[in-house]
C-alpha cells in the first residue's frame, strides 16, 4: 500500500484544535495534565499520541513535540478530555508543564498506531519504564475488560520515577515494581525480573513502553520465550506527522533493512521486527 494512503488510514480521525488546559498537577517529578478536546477523545486508542505546538507564538521551536496519551475520556464535565503525563526535561516539555488552567494549547491528534488487542483471552504482561509506562494504564483496563489476565511490571532508576503504581495495581491481576537502586520493589533493572515473571504467570503476549534500551532488552527476552511482543518506541519525534524524518527507525524486511517513520508506522510496532542493534544497521549500509 502507498505510504501516503497508509498514513491517512492510520491518522484518519486526527484533527487540529486549540485544547484548553483543565488541570495541571505535579506528581513527583512529572506533570499530570488534562485537556478539553471534545470529540477528539472518542477516537483515541491506547498507544496513540498527540503532536503539540510548544513555545508560544514568539518561540524558535518550530516543530511540534509528540506526547503519548495517558488516558482519554469521551464524557465528562467539559466533554471529551485527554490526559498526558509529561516529564519537564526539554525546552518544549518544560513550556507545556508551565501552562495554567484555562490556557489554550495547539493539538493535533490522535496520531499513530495503537496496541493490538488479542482476539481471544490471553495472559498479557505490560512492561513500562519510568513515565513511558503512562500509555499502558488505559491498555490494562481495555485488556482486563476483554477478559485477559493482565500482569504489569513497572521499573525506573528510583522509586519516585515510577508513575502512579497504585493506579496500576487497580487495573491488573498483579503488579511488580523494580528499581535500579533498590529503593522499592525488586532491586535491579526491569529486564532482569521479566524472565521469572513470564514463567510464573504463563505470559503469552508482552506489551512494552519506555526507553529504547529497555525495549531492546524486552524484545530479546520475548524472542527467547517465543512470545508476541508489541512495543511503543520512544524514538525522538519532532513533527509527529511524518514530515521531518527525525524519527526513522530500522526494521527487517524482505531486502534486509528498511527505515520507517515511527510517528507514522508507529509508535506501536512488532518488537521482533525492529533492529535494535544499530551496529547491524551501520554494517549493512
Amino acid at each position: 500500500m502507498d505510504e501516503e494512503i497508509m498514513s491517512a488510514k492510520i491518522n484518519q480521525f486526527a484533527t487540529q484544535m486549540l485544547a484548553e488546559v483543565i488541570s495541571n498537577k505535579k506528581v513527583g517529578p512529572y506533570h499530570h495534565m488534562v485537556f478539553a478536546v471534545g470529540e477528539m477523545a472518542s477516537h483515541v486508542k491506547p498507544g496513540n499520541f498527540v503532536a503539540i505546538s510548544v513555545g508560544g507564538e514568539q518561540s524558535s521551536l518550530v516543530l511540534r513535540r509528540a506526547f503519548a496519551i495517558y488516558r482519554a475520556l469521551d464524557k465528562g464535565p467539559m466533554g471529551g478530555s485527554i490526559e498526558l503525563v509529561v516529564a519537564p526535561h526539554g525546552q518544549g516539555s518544560r513550556w507545556l508543564c508551565q501552562r495554567a488552567v484555562g490556557d489554550l494549547v495547539d493539538f493535533i491528534g490522535p496520531l499513530g498506531t495503537a496496541f493490538g488487542i488479542p482476539t481471544v483471552n490471553a495472559n498479557a504482561m505490560l512492561v513500562g519504564g519510568g513515565y513511558g509506562s503512562a500509555p499502558l494504564f488505559a491498555l490494562a483496563e481495555l485488556l482486563k475488560n476483554k477478559g485477559c489476565r493482565v500482569d504489569m511490571v513497572l521499573g525506573a532508576s528510583t522509586a519516585n520515577k515510577i508513575y502512579a503504581p497504585l493506579e496500576g495495581k487497580r487495573s491488573v491481576s498483579s503488579l511488580n515494581l523494580t528499581t535500579d537502586d533498590g529503593s522499592t520493589g525488586i532491586h535491579g533493572q526491569i529486564s532482569e525480573a521479566i524472565p521469572r515473571l513470564i514463567r510464573e504467570f504463563g505470559t503469552e503476549v508482552i506489551y512494552s513502553c519506555g526507553p529504547m534500551g529497555m525495549l531492546a532488552a524486552v524484545a530479546k527476552i520475548a524472542e527467547e520465550f517465543n512470545l508476541v511482543h508489541q512495543c511503543a518506541v520512544e524514538e525522538s519525534m519532532a513533527c509527529g506527522i511524518g514530515v521531518c524524518m527525525t524519527c526513522v527507525i530500522p526494521v527487517k524486511n524482505e531486502d534486509g533493512i528498511k527505515m520507517i517513520r515511527s510517528c507514522i508506522d508507529g509508535p506501536v510496532m512488532d518488537g521482533s521486527q525492529v533492529i535494535w542493534d544499530r551496529k547491524t544497521v551501520m554494517d549493512a549500509l
